[in-house]
């Protein structure tokens, strides 16, 4: 039997309470992430994976979008986001980290990333 890494229930009440005081910016980057809106690709917000809570998860893609603020910018907080980066690289899940101020100075070119790095291409039908 295979171990369960997703949603695991001990970190339940955290992602819950994560999801009802999301930042200013992941509340932005949510609305464009929320209802399959960009580029119909299904995004968690506040998903965990083994010990870590992810602010947005994509399982289609194994995609991960991490947003940091200041707290992240310290000696503990990079070598928390390197463990935490390995840990999910080893799973075959993608990182990438964009910094809160890019999500209001440049919210454009923050999606854009975002869809660079889809690997599955949405084909549209061919009209019969």
């Amino acid at each position: 039997m295979t171990e369960k890494i997703h949603n695991i229930k001990n970190l339940k009440e955290g992602r819950k309470k994560l999801r009802n005081t999301l930042t200013p910016a992941e509340a932005k980057l949510w609305s464009f992430l929320k209802n399959s809106e960009l580029e119909k690709r299904k995004f968690r917000r506040q998903h965990s994976v083994g010990p870590y809570v992810l602010d947005f998860y994509c399982p289609s893609e194994k995609l991960c979008i991490e947003l940091d603020g200041s707290a992240h910018f310290t000696d503990s907080g990079y070598e928390y986001d390197t463990a935490r980066t390995e840990y999910l690289e080893a799973l075959n899940i993608r990182v990438i980290r964009f910094e809160n101020k890019d999500v209001f100075e440049n919210t454009e070119g923050v999606l854009e990333e975002i869809r660079r790095n889809f690997t599955i291409r949405q084909t549209t039908p061919t009209p019969p």
